[in-house]
């Protein structure tokens, strides 16, 4: 599916075959490199995330094309890339894992066909947005005791104003409306 320049979507990317690639912190911070770059070149805005060991929610927008393709094309290749030089270097052995010998590429760190879904209103907005702070604390994932507590996330940013990554955009921005 073809994303719409400047929509925003609740988007979701999967780990090929669910591996916990994103657990340690080091590929989560891949994860944060490539959007802050993306939102500093003005490619995005980000209105919330999180980062769980094997797959990713944000609800982002896509504002213009990096070169001759769309910001999100450009963070999958980016982060794929960049999993693929870490694991290398630190963990050849991790790195067959995710080996698929195509024509078109030796390694695949993502599945096929992430999920975007349109955020068409407040209300829809805003029910992601819960769902993506509530994620780690789900009973199989149990990663924190409130939401604000899980770093990979923004629900702090919106409990507090705080952005520490230095690329969230504010939906109430948008909608001039609290969670």
């Amino acid at each position: 599916m073809s994303l719409l320049l400047n929509t925003p979507y609740f988007y979701t990317a999967t780990i090929k075959d669910w591996k916990h690639l994103l657990a340690p912190d080091s590929f989560k911070d891949i994860i944060i490199g490539s959007l802050k770059y993306l939102v500093d070149q003005q490619k995005l805005s980000v209105y919330g995330f999180v980062i769980m060991p094997n797959h990713l929610h944000l609800i982002w927008e896509l504002l213009e094309e990096n070169g001759k393709e769309v910001p999100n094309a450009s963070f999958m290749k980016f982060t794929s890339h960049e999993f693929k030089k870490k694991l290398k270097a630190e963990q050849p052995q991790k790195l067959n894992k995710f080996f698929v010998g195509l024509q078109s590429r030796d390694y695949n760190f993502w599945q096929r066909d992430p999920l975007p879904i349109k955020v068409y209103s407040k209300w829809v907005f805003e029910q992601k947005l819960k769902y993506i702070h509530n994620n780690p604390l789900q009973e199989h994932w149990k990663l924190c005791k409130h939401p604000m507590d899980y770093k990979y996330s923004s629900a702090s940013f919106y409990e507090t104003g705080i952005d520490e990554f230095g690329f969230l955009t504010d939906y109430r921005d948008l909608y001039g409306s609290e969670l």
